[in-house]
Formats: structure tokens, sequence, C-alpha cells
């Protein structure tokens, strides 16, 4: 054989075989590196290495024919080889169905466009359905700077809130207890709630943290992971719910007293039991429907022109209506409205009895309006009947006078009177400022 030709043969199978060589090594480092390959993809793997070193070792081998030829050695390695290759072709053909159902980069490269598509439309709604909420998610690292933040929180922007901790947003003594909190959650493993209260530029806030230690992958705590969830109006809430009970304890006691100072009177100008239990009974309706409007209103108050409405609903709710209701829209106080819904039920049950709405002919005019600043304030009501029977002062006074005269003029610490004008009764109501309500 040629020299040049047999020296380029020789080099051909030198390189064969440190090719092999270097295969073999990357494909035991590529089986090393990657312990969640299955069984049979390990062995397979293997079998390449093992055939493609074979066919190396055979390369090498074949360069010593001139170098001390080792009778039968190259003939061992072939059918080493041979029998390599079988034991792989079959193996290949085995798994060929295996093989040909793996994803193509193209596919592969698909669907993690379509997954990141996925999730960042995932996060988009994440992220909207937190900001629609009251509900902050948060991350903090080990020295409890915010790394991440969902939306605004505790009255600052996201991008002020980001690399602060919390004594520098909410200063040293208001941030302490949260700290406490957080740092409590990171060296015990172990999630943490508490409520805390923030002074922010539109009032004190409260908010309930609950709060979790954050680990990377290999398990080590790199922070803490948290929600602030805002419960101003749950706080709120408990706060007018205690109102109410200590409101309501010291108007059942009121109420109670009113009941029995009723009682009293009742029986004192009632000629007979029954006539007592008639009264009585009216009375009580009464006042127990002032008592709903002021239900209705959680007990901010309840609107004059309500309180008339249903004193005297009867007489306005029908056809050819002897009543006229003339006047704003106000809000009274809860016991404001207690006692003039009790004298509008003693002048309607008069009138209806002895005055203007006792006969057909008969009118009541009844209206209100503000009083000037300078004259104090409030507002002046006036109840006014005409085309009535002729009225004459009585010579003593019943229960509704006393209700109407003393009790509502005690209540109110305004002016009442009661005017017994030949025409029809008129009645004049003087309601300080101070019993006016704005409402909730």
């Amino acid at each position: 054989m040629d020299p040049f030709v047999s020296g380029i043969d020789d080099a051909a199978r030198l390189v064969t075989a440190i090719g092999s060589v270097a295969i073999t090594l990357a494909v035991y480092r590529f089986i090393r590196a990657r312990p969640d390959l299955s069984v049979r993809t390990r062995w397979l793997a293997a079998l390449f290495a093992a055939l493609v070193l074979s066919v190396g070792l055979l390369s090498f081998l074949a360069n010593l024919d001139g170098n001390g030829y080792v009778p039968g050695l190259q003939t061992a390695v072939r059918i080493c080889v041979a029998a390599l290759t079988l034991v792989s072709a079959a193996a290949v053909w085995m798994n060929l169905g295996t093989l040909l159902r793996l994803p193509s980069p193209g596919y592969v490269a698909s669907e993690q466009r379509r997954l990141a598509l996925e999730l960042a439309s995932a996060l988009q709604r994440y992220e909207m359905a937190l900001r629609g909420s009251n509900v902050a998610i948060f991350t903090q690292d080990r020295d409890l700077r915010y790394t991440s933040v969902s939306k605004p929180l505790f009255g600052f922007p996201v991008e002020k809130v980001l690399g602060a901790t919390d004594g520098e947003l909410l200063g040293a003594a208001p941030s302490q207890s949260a700290a406490q909190m957080k740092r409590e959650a990171i060296s015990s493993s172990e999630p943490r709630k508490g409520e805390i209260e923030v002074a922010e530029p539109g009032g004190p806030r409260w908010y309930d943290l609950h709060i979790e230690s954050l680990r990377d992958l290999t398990g080590r705590t790199v922070g803490l992971t948290g929600a602030a969830v805002d419960v101003t109006e749950r706080k709120e809430n408990e706060r007018h719910l205690r109102l109410l009970m200590r409101e309501l304890t010291h108007r059942s006691k009121n109420l109670l007293a009113v009941i029995q100072a009723m009682a009293r009177q009742t029986a004192r100008h009632a000629g007979t039991t029954d006539d007592f239990v008639e009264q009585f009974s009216a009375r009580l309706q009464a006042l127990a429907r002032s008592h709903d409007l002021l239900v209705q209103e959680s007990w901010h108050g309840a609107s004059l022109n309500d309180m008339v409405r249903s004193q005297l609903g009867h007489h306005l709710d029908r056809d050819n209506s002897q009543v006229s209701v003339t006047g704003p829209d106000i809000l009274l106080r809860p016991e404001a409205a207690q006692n003039l819904g009790l004298a509008l039920h003693e002048l309607s049950t008069n009138a209806a009895k002895f005055g203007a709405l006792s006969v057909p002919g008969g009118h009541v005019d009844i209206i209100w309006a503000h009083r000037p600043v300078e004259k104090g304030g409030g507002i002046r009501l006036e109840w006014k009947e005409t085309g009535g029977p002729l009225v004459a002062k009585p010579e003593g006074r019943g229960f509704g006078s006393l209700v109407i005269e003393r009790n509502l003029s005690r209540a109110l610490d305004g002016e009442v009177s009661l005017e017994f004008a030949p025409a029809g009764l008129i009645c004049r109501v003087t309601v300080p400022e101070q019993h006016l309500s704005v409402g909730r």
C-alpha cells in the first residue's frame, strides 16, 4: 500500500478511536447528570455508548498491524461489535414506537409558547382579581424589604413599597408588631397572622396579615410571602355594633320608662278597663311604628316625612284624603323621632274623635320648614285643623295634652304650643338644630 495512503488510513482509525471515547464519556456524563431519566432510557444510552466504544476500540487495534499485531484480538472485538450491534438493533426496534412519539423541536417550541401565553393570561386574571379586591399579596426578603407586591399597600404606590421596609413606610413604632410577626414566621418557618392599624392619609385603616416563610428549590428560607386584607369596614361595623348594643341598652331602659309612664297616665284617664286596653294598645303601636323607622336606618335617625306618614297612614292612603303634608326632607335624631311620633299619634287620635277628621268636610294641614340660623336654626312644624266642629278650650288636660305640651317640649328642649281656636286646633312645635341628624 502506498505509504501516504496508509498514513491517512492510520490517522482516520486513530481519530475514530478518539472520537468514540469522547462520545462514550459524553453519554456517561449525560446519564449521571440526568437522574430523572427512566431505566429503559438509561439502558439505551448505555448500549449506544458501548457500541460506539467498541467501534473505536476496533479502529485502534487496526492501527497495531505493523506494531505487534496480536492474533485473534481484532476478530474477538469484531464479534463483540457484531453482538452489540444486534442487541442495539433489537433494542431500537423494541423502542421504536416510543422514539417516534418523542415530540419534535418545533412542537416543543410551540407548546412552550402556548404555555407561556396561558401563564401570562392566568397571571393577568390573577392580578385583575387582586386589584378588584381588598387583598394585597406581597413577598419580602430576610431583611424584610418588599420584593414584590400585587397592588398599592398601606396607602403607598407599588413603586414606593418595593425595596422598602415596614419601618421606612410606616415608622418604627407603628410597624413594630408587624415586623415582629414577620421575623417569627421566618425564624420558626410557621405561619403567623394578626391585625395592624395603619394611619393613612384618608384616615386609619385596619389590615389582617397572613404571613408564611418563603423557600427556594433547596428548601432554604429566603424570605416570606404574605397577604394583607383590608378589614377596615369590618372593624367599623364591629365598632358600630358595640355602639348599637350600648345604645340599645340605654334606649331599652328609656323605652320601659316611657311605657310605664304611658300605662300610668292612660289608666288615670281611662274610664273602664276596655278603654284602657284600647288606648294603651294604640299608643304602643304608635311607639312601635316610630321604632320601625329607626331600625330601618340602624338608629341613625328617622325621616320626618316617613314619621308623619307612618302615624297618619290610614288617613293619607285613601281617596279624598283629609290630610295634607308639606315640608322638606329632614332627618330627626332617635329621641326626637320617638317623642314626635307619639305626639302625632295623639293629635291624629284627637282629630279623629273630636276634631277635623271626625267629619267629612274637615281637613288637617301638616307643614314644616327650616328656621333661619339667626333664630337658632332647627325646624318649625305646624299642625292646623280646619272645617271641623267648633273647638272650645278644655277645662282639664288629658294624656294627649300632656304628651304634646309637657313631654314633647321637655324631650326636645323646644317650644310647643296648643291653640284651641274655634275654627280648629293648631299645634306648633319648634325642634332645635341639635335634634336633627345628617344621616349615616
